[in-house]
């Protein structure tokens, strides 16, 4: 899943130490209560020898249990996904997305409504109302958030530029290799669902590459919705590497 997740090329791995970079296979579930955990232990080796450690990323939910913890969730409940899956396999993500929106708007507002197994867990969250918040571990770090900031069309255009560049670097061929995983958690995501669709003749290559760049303004909109709402995050623009080193070298005193 190079292409479709923006794996970082040789280079940029070879240049700075990565870690959680192709480290679970695609047939394991892997949630963000996995991560929380796997990343803390990271974390209290890597500040042994380290003072600043990065975590770069987009998706606010596993942001969010790293530096805070999750309440634990309700167990699945297999009736109602059953059900889910059955109106999935009959009509699609759309009435799926429809329920979430009517039962969990917040929800709906922020996640990726395309993936359609976190829009089933989420409903299944949301129609039990069972959360239990659990006593958080204590963080050994103070965190110093920091988001880029673009103009939405600035941004938009990246975006549509990255996915004719994902293309180009063959992300169709990508797909026709996990084509056979198609129903796996891992490939429930934007760049492969529109593309299996293509390869099941549910739609021109020219409607799925469309797709994808709608589908990934839409998660970058989402992505923005969540983190707006956070207060201690330092906004920057991209070119403004001095103004992150100034902010990070203050914090630090």
């Amino acid at each position: 899943m190079s292409i479709g997740t923006a794996k970082p090329n040789e280079h940029e791995l070879q240049e700075v130490k990565h870690h959680f970079v192709g480290n679970v296979s695609i047939n394991t579930l892997y949630s963000a209560g996995d991560f929380e955990r796997d990343a803390l232990k990271k974390l209290d080796e890597l500040f042994i020898k380290n003072s600043i450690v990065a975590m770069v990323g987009g998706s606010g939910l596993y942001t969010k249990a790293v530096l805070e913890g999750l309440d634990e969730m309700p167990k699945a409940d297999e009736k109602l996904r059953t059900e889910l899956q059955q109106l999935f396999d009959e009509k699609g993500i759309a009435p799926l997305q429809e329920i979430l929106k009517k039962i969990a708007p917040e929800k709906f507002a922020i996640m990726d409504i395309q993936n359609t197994q976190r829009v089933m867990r989420a409903i299944e969250i949301s129609s039990q109302q069972n959360v239990i918040v659990k006593e958080k571990t204590p963080r050994k770090f103070i965190p110093i958030k920091i988001g880029l900031n673009l103009e939405r069309e600035n941004l938009y255009n990246r975006i549509n530029q990255r996915v004719d560049q994902m293309m180009e670097a063959g992300l169709l061929a990508e797909a026709k290799s996990l084509y056979d995983f198609k129903h796996l958690n891992a490939l429930q995501t934007v760049g492969y669902t529109e593309l299996f669709d293509y390869l099941d003749g549910k739609q021109s290559l020219e409607k799925a590459i469309e797709l994808i760049k709608q589908h990934t303004r839409n998660f970058a909109k989402r992505q923005l919705t969540w983190f707006r709402k956070e207060k201690d995050i330092h906004w920057f623009e991209p070119e403004d590497i001095n103004g992150v080193i100034a902010l990070i070298e203050k914090e630090l005193r």
